[in-house]
């Protein structure tokens, strides 16, 4: 099945809406993402992706993103 939101609906894309929550942490709405050089995004990036979330029994996205992919067949 595939689900897709209704627009203007940012309450049933929760996960999305809380990582532009936490990219915003790093770049205020509004920023211009052409002004963001890739050293910048990645140092961010990198921040996000290796902080612990509650959601993920307190993993960080690296650790969890790396455990499902050493098993898949």
């Amino acid at each position: 099945k595939v689900y897709f939101a209704d627009p203007y609906s940012s309450w049933q894309r929760g996960s999305n809406e809380n990582g532009n929550g936490l990219l915003r942490e790093f770049f205020p709405k509004g920023k211009d993402f052409a002004e963001v050089c890739d050293e910048e995004l990645e140092y961010a990036l990198h921040l996000i992706n290796n902080r612990p979330r509650k959601c993920l029994g307190w993993k960080t996205a690296h650790e969890s993103f790396e455990y499902e992919v050493s098993h898949l067949d």
